[in-house]
């Protein structure tokens, strides 16, 4: 296996990196750099940006409307735009629904969302976790019952991240209670804008809205916006979980975050202590581990090779590296950093302190980071998969 970048990729590289330098506004990367808060606005017009190049679905095969790069390509891409301070595109349309219509859905289907997923105006928002039904997603109770062309939707659905602006949703709902339960689930398309439908905020430690409850009331949805087939939509969340987990790890974010690490560090006076440096040298050496990781997968995937499925390894380093930076940032501005509330935040902590500014928003960063080792699928239930598939 060559980790060598060749002359033609990294050619593509600067390509990338000299559109994004050109196109990425300067107030938004820097707030991605020092954690600030970023608004609707923020994140969806990077989208919209990304849409009109035609590289929001930069995943995506040709046929879709997508560039239709290699597996490098793709790779080369997400790190160029995580090291310049570009939001992190949000996943739940281009990353994640996107590719279950491109595998499950009808033509009709695929031609009326993933033009509005490409360009960046429509937002969606997953509808998976209900209360006591995260992990064990086959426990979930939100129903859907078929009456003539609609399906009647009733249930909750919670943690729902920027639902709030979500104009629609993709729901795993219960058609079927015969068999096991995982073969009465069934994959649907919402309109968020549908008579019923009520988000409700869960405002978390920090002060943020980023999570929601959201509750189906007599919700009516055509029929025409099932994907698949009735009760085979456990198959298709299968498909889209490997595309979440995979994303969690988010080696490139982790590498512009170790450069945070650092800087906070050193003007902080922490980074010259002999321990404290070993504990940012353990992180690193994590990173460079997970990047090999992704690689040898991309490496895998080049060849045409059948390589074992690493989404739940994946998901688990990546998460517990975020965990750990985090904790670290804390660590070295110490009590600078308890500061969480969002008037703090928004003021930028204004004070004496050199560090104001940046310490500011290590509180919330650690608090939010507890729960990568949660969503998509809590780490002892990956560890439960990983054992399955190596042992047996």
């Amino acid at each position: 296996m060559d980790l060598n970048f060749t002359p033609e990729q990294q050619a593509f590289r600067e390509e990338v990196r000299e559109w994004v330098g050109a196109n990425l506004p300067k107030e938004l990367s820097h707030k991605v750099h020092n954690a600030l808060r970023l608004n609707k606005a923020d994140l969806q017009g990077w989208a919209r940006t990304l849409g009109r190049k035609g590289w929001h679905g930069w995943a995506w095969p040709k046929q879709f409307g997508g560039p239709g790069w290699d597996a490098i390509q793709r790779h080369l891409f997400e790190e160029e735009c995580a090291l310049a301070g570009a939001p992190r595109i949000i996943p739940f349309g281009p990353v994640m629904v996107a590719p279950v219509i491109m595998a499950f859905g009808n033509p009709e289907q695929q031609k009326r969302f993933l033009p509005g997923i490409m360009s960046g105006e429509v937002w969606w928002s997953q509808g998976y976790s209900e209360p006591g039904s995260g992990s064990d997603l086959a426990s979930l109770k939100c129903r859907a019952e078929r009456k003539g062309d609609f399906y009647i939707v009733n249930g909750q659905k919670t943690w729902t991240t920027l639902g709030q602006h979500g104009d629609w949703i993709f729901c795993l709902v219960r058609t079927s209670t015969e068999g096991k339960p995982q073969t009465g689930i069934s994959f649907l398309l919402i309109d968020m804008k549908s008579p019923g439908i009520t988000v409700r905020p869960i405002i978390t430690m920090d002060g943020e809205h980023e999570v929601n409850e959201v509750w189906f009331d007599n919700v009516e949805v055509p029929a025409d916006q099932l994907i698949g087939e009735e009760n085979k939509g456990w198959t298709y969340a299968k498909h889209l979980l490997a595309h979440e987990r995979t994303n969690i790890a988010d080696v490139n974010r982790a590498k512009r975050e170790l450069e945070r690490l650092k800087r906070i560090a050193k003007a902080e006076g922490v980074y010259e202590d002999a321990r404290f440096r070993d504990q940012i040298a353990q992180v690193e050496v994590d990173i460079v581990a997970l990047e090999m990781m992704v690689l040898r997968v991309l490496s895998a995937e080049q060849s045409g090779k059948q390589a074992l499925d690493v989404a739940a390894l994946l998901k688990i380093r990546g998460s517990e590296i975020q965990q750990r930076y985090s904790e670290l940032m804390m660590l070295a501005a110490g009590p600078y950093s308890t500061p969480f509330i969002e008037e703090a935040m928004e003021a930028g902590w204004q004070g004496d302190h050199v560090g104001a500014a940046y310490c500011a928003p290590l509180a919330g960063t650690y608090f939010n980071m507890r729960k990568t080792t949660i969503y998509g699928g809590s780490n002892e239930v990956q560890r439960n998969i990983v054992s399955q598939v190596v042992l047996g």
